[in-house]
């Protein structure tokens, strides 16, 4: 093998290391997504309308709609997670639903092991 080749090899191998870790650190919460069932026990919604809107400014939507969901899979565990994704407004306790759950970076210390961005992508009615 020719000096050159090992070079082109060494030289591509590092790249796609190089971009597989941008890929992983860029898009953390993405890349490792966790997908849950469920039964939903806790959807609050973490500001009230009321109390923004007599505040007298603009307020951003994402405070509008921000939530906290609690949800809990068919092992008994309860998932917890923040959000601002609107479709949590019509979902009750008592309903199931499939959530995707965005996991903190490990590098974030005071939020490592914990989700944000909870994802409604189905909801369901329990079969009891």
């Amino acid at each position: 093998m020719t000096k050159l080749k090992k070079t082109l090899i060494l030289g591509t191998l590092a790249l796609a290391l190089l971009a597989t870790a941008y890929v992983c650190i860029r898009w953390y919460p993405y890349v490792f997504s966790k997908d849950i069932q469920g039964e939903i026990v806790g959807v609050e919604r973490v500001t009230q309308p009321s109390t923004v809107i007599s505040t007298g400014g603009e307020v951003p939507s994402a405070q509008v709609f921000s939530f906290a969901v609690a949800i809990k899979t068919k092992e008994g565990e309860i998932f917890t997670s923040s959000t601002e994704d609107r479709q949590w407004a019509v979902a009750q306790k008592g309903q199931c639903a499939e959530v995707r759950l965005l996991p903190y970076a490990p590098w974030e210390l005071e939020k490592a092991g914990t989700y944000h961005g909870a994802r409604l992508l189905k909801l369901i009615d329990c079969a009891k």
